[in-house]
This record gives C-alpha cells, sequence and structure tokens, in this order.
C-alpha cells in the first residue's frame, strides 16, 4: 500500500526509537496492521491516518483522531479519500487534548478494554480483513464508555469474545457431546477445546482437579436454552475462558494479570 487512507483503533504498542512508536492497530479496511509512527496516539479513540509499505511493517503518517460521524458510516458507504480531506493533521499534544472532547473509558471499564485489545492483538492474524468484528469492537467499546454493572461488563466481553471466536472458526456446539450423543441432564461433561464436551465419571479425586473444567447437563442445556445471559453468565465465562487459554497456547494474559491485581488492591 501507499499512502493509503485508513480508519482504525489502536490494540497494543511498543517503543520505537525516541520519537516513534511501533503500533498494532486494527483497521477497519484490513484487519490488524503493524507500523511505526509518532509517539502519542490514544487507546480507545477512533484513528485515521495514512499507512505506506508492502512489507508487514508500515509506516504510519498523519496520525489523527476520527470524527465519530465519519467512523459509524456504513462500510460501503465510505469514501476512501475524505481521510485527506479533513482537518491538518496535528502533533501528539494536540491529539492528546482533543481526545478531552471524545468520551473515554475511565475505571475499571479499561482493564476490560484492554483485555478486548490484548486478545485482538494476539489472536488475529495480520491484514486479514475483518470488517464485522471491527464493528462489534466497535460497538463493545461504545458500551464501555456507559455506567455498568458488573454483571454488564462481563455480559459484553462475553458477547465480543463469541463474535471474536466465529471470525477464527471456532463454533461451540453444546447440543451434543464429543461421541455426538444429546447431552444428558443429569451427566457431567468436561470442555476440551480441540474436542469439545466430554462425558466423564465423577470421582473424589479428579472432582478437586477438574471442577473449574467440568459441566453439568443440566447446566449445558440452560446455557444452550437462555444463550449468554445473567442467569448463565458464570457457566459461559468458564467455557469462554478456557477456550482463550487454549487459543493462547495457556500464555497469560497481561490484562487479566493487571485486573487480578487490582482487585487485591481493593480487597
Amino acid at each position: 500500500m501507499r499512502n493509503e487512507a485508513l480508519i482504525g483503533y489502536l490494540l497494543h504498542q511498543r517503543p520505537y526509537q525516541e520519537k516513534r512508536a511501533l503500533y498494532y492497530l486494527f483497521s477497519q479496511q484490513h484487519g490488524v496492521i503493524h507500523g511505526i509512527g509518532k509517539k502519542g496516539a490514544p487507546l480507545f479513540m477512533p484513528l485515521q491516518l495514512f499507512a505506506t509499505g508492502k512489507r508487514d511493517l508500515k509506516t504510519f503518517s498523519q496520525i489523527n483522531i476520527a470524527s465519530l460521524s465519519f467512523v459509524q458510516k456504513p462500510i460501503e458507504q465510505e469514501d476512501s479519500n475524505a481521510i485527506g480531506n479533513s482537518d491538518p493533521i496535528k502533533d501528539s499534544s494536540a491529539i492528546m487534548s482533543e481526545v478531552l472532547h471524545h468520551d473515554s473509558i475511565t475505571g475499571q471499564h479499561q482493564y476490560a478494554a484492554l483485555y478486548l485489545n490484548e486478545i485482538l492483538w494476539r489472536l488475529l492474524p495480520t491484514e486479514d480483513p475483518m470488517p464485522v468484528l471491527w464493528h462489534h469492537y466497535q460497538d463493545s467499546l461504545r458500551q464501555l464508555k456507559q455506567p455498568l454493572t458488573a454483571d454488564e461488563l462481563r455480559l459484553c466481553l462475553r458477547h465480543f469474545e463469541t463474535y471474536l471466536f466465529n471470525e477464527l472458526g471456532f463454533s461451540l456446539t453444546l447440543k451434543h457431546d464429543s461421541l455426538e450423543n444429546p447431552i444428558e441432564p443429569h451427566c457431567a461433561y468436561r470442555f476440551l477445546a480441540d474436542v469439545g464436551l466430554v462425558p466423564i465419571v465423577h470421582t473424589e479425586d479428579n472432582d478437586r482437579a477438574i471442577t473449574h473444567t467440568v459441566f453439568s447437563g443440566r447446566e449445558i442445556l440452560m446455557m444452550l436454552e437462555q444463550g449468554i445471559s445473567a442467569i448463565t453468565l458464570n457457566a459461559w465465562s468458564r467455557l469462554h475462558r478456557q477456550l482463550i487459554d487454549h487459543l493462547l497456547d495457556y500464555q497469560p494474559l497481561q490484562s487479566r494479570l493487571l485486573w487480578q491485581q487490582q482487585q487485591r488492591y481493593q480487597s
């Protein structure tokens, strides 16, 4: 690409030289793109910029906060030249001052937003367009800017994880176990990400070791009937965590560790 106009959200950044940073951008047009740009781009804000480069690592220039009205346009109605007609590009200090005029994600909701960012930049392939997931991510950030109860916050994350799993090609089947037998309400099942729901026989020895991976048949049928709801939230959270951990090859999530540290600090 050569001086291509992009709209996206910053997922992650690393220092690169004194005045620049390595950015992981979730773009509306091309999915996740890696690039080098001037320091100062904010998280959780829609950005407009130009990208140049034929290799995996692009050069990002003219990074600016995008107007929300522009970002919310349907994909097919967007004009790729619209960015070039925007206001003069601001330096990093101007960008940060403009952030104050946008709704921001504050308090504990920031940890949830960091979690969404981390699973995206660690799990999504580079330069693979995912416009539907991009809009779901944007909607999730919009929800996180609103007052939410603890359960509403978790519901927001579980719903987004479902969209991510679908985009990655993982479908969770709850109607049958790994042997293609119907789920029985009085049976117990262990979820294995690469196999599915495996029937198990309870013993006192293995119950202690695998309680968090075991689901009762009644619990699974309730998940199937209710979907992701306040009633089934705990079960879906356990199931999704196992699948996320599997996809990450059981490497720790820094956002999860930060959240746990914050919870211990407050307790």
